[in-house]
């Protein structure tokens, strides 16, 4: 290929960092079907707080980058990156929707010589089973023919400012040793640390879903310690420190798992490894642990409640933070929400405060209504305080204040307030 021209499709979390940052090598354009996505972006401004607006307009005014949400506008590019979500459905199934819409669309520009390749997270051969025969349909070309593929898995990691994507080190991967070549000499070209070039695309898809499986399945062990020494009456942090002190224990926390990564990926594996006739049991256990682990922080809280002779009943609780991490808008799949849900069988005086999210995304997704009330008005109304996310926000406050009494409770879900100021912890 003479001259790269750059097409991303999806400009979300993952797109959008990844398009910018090619716009500073190649001419790059970037699709998406939301108009107010886009609107929002030639602005100047990412909602997902994943670009700075500083970095974003540069890229626009010096670099030519252009976001559309026009088909037309990406039909001579010849280097398509597919970076849409791939979900999971009510029964924790994969959803190949949002892929293969990706796919058809880029049947409908590719042309001969043109090379597509796919970040979206998914189990060995989506890629070429489910997405390429569709780009064939559409566009009347064959694979690795007339176009060809390749499979380099996102590693953007929401709310973290030190492994930017162009820090990240890439896997790449190509439907022929030659096209593994050029995407890798692609990928290569804008980022600080390189790329590991696999064998295979099918290679390329399962390293990185069993980045995200081995994470959920070594928190899930951590969790189960909390949970068998909480009831011992034993800190886990404690544990944790003192087993830390040996040079290869892997030191994790206990916690919530949620986000669009290491609580949805694992399905994606569970399901493939059965139709080889696999069924993965430490994959499958670690998920239904970590799936409980807010039904099990709210029973916990209910139970500090009863010790301490607070009335449960329509109790007034007070919830810090519900995006799924600290310092980020990402609500995609919080588990923060799993807490409210249990309490609110018990309680509907249950004010949710987070700074970071998107108050219309919030009662959208979860039928959640945040409180408009600044941090200094909910001070002394509560009878239970839990901080669910550690914002920075948060780390400065003397929680106890909020409550009503000094005999409430206030749950520390994260590990970060001084002992003295909490009366439970994971």
């Amino acid at each position: 290929m003479d001259t790269i021209k750059i097409a991303v499709i999806g400009l979300g979390y993952v797109g959008l960092p990844l398009a910018r940052l090619f716009s500073t090598k190649y001419k790059t354009i970037g699709f998406d079907m939301n108009q107010s996505r886009v609107d929002a972006l030639m602005a100047g401004h990412d909602a997902t707080l994943e670009v700075a607006d500083e970095l974003l307009q540069n890229a626009i005014q010096n670099d030519g980058f252009v976001c559309t949400t026009k088909l037309e506008d990406i039909k001579d590019c010849n280097f398509y990156v597919v970076a849409v979500p791939t979900p999971v459905d009510t029964n924790n199934r994969p959803d190949l929707k949002p892929l293969w819409g990706a796919s058809e669309t880029v049947g409908k520009v590719i042309s001969k010589g043109d090379i597509v390749v796919y970040e979206s997270t998914v189990y060995p051969g989506v890629t070429e089973e489910e997405c390429l025969p569709i780009v064939e349909k559409v566009s009347g070309l064959k694979f690795n023919q007339d176009f060809f593929a390749g499979y380099s898995p996102e590693r953007i990691n929401p709310g973290d400012k030190e492994h930017t994507v162009e820090k990240i080190k890439k896997v790449t991967s190509g439907s022929t040793p030659e096209i593994a070549d050029i995407v890798d000499d692609v990928y290569n070209s804008v980022l600080v640390n390189g790329t590991h070039k696999a064998p295979s695309i099918k290679v390329a898809e399962a390293s990185k879903i069993i980045e995200n499986s081995q994470r959920d399945v070594n928190i899930a062990f951590i969790n189960e310690l909390a949970k068998i020494f909480n009831a011992m009456g034993i800190d886990t942090n404690d544990v944790i420190e003192a087993a830390a002190s040996k040079w290869n224990f892997i030191k994790l926390k206990p916690g919530l798992v949620g986000g669009h990564c290491i609580s949805v990926d694992p399905y994606y594996l569970i399901q493939k490894a059965q139709v080889y006739g696999v069924f993965p049991r430490v994959m499958s256990s670690a998920r239904r642990l970590n799936d409980g682990m807010g039904d099990y922080v709210a029973n916990q809280v209910i139970k500090l409640m009863n010790q301490k002779g607070v009335l449960v009943k329509d109790a007034k609780v007070l919830l810090l933070g519900i995006t799924f991490k600290e310092n980020c808008p990402d609500i995609r799949n919080t588990k923060i929400v799993d807490i409210y849900s249990t309490l609110s069988e018990y309680t509907k005086n249950i004010t949710v405060y987070d700074p970071w999210a998107n108050a219309a995304k919030v009662n959208h997704e979860y039928g959640i209504v945040l409180t408009g009330s600044s941090l200094e008005e909910l001070h002394g109304q509560f009878d239970t305080v839990i901080l669910g996310v550690a914002h920075d926000t948060f780390r400065n406050e003397n929680i106890r204040s909020f409550l009503r009494n000094m005999n409430g409770v206030v749950y520390d879900v994260k590990g970060i307030l001084n002992r003295e100021m909490i009366d439970g912890r994971l």
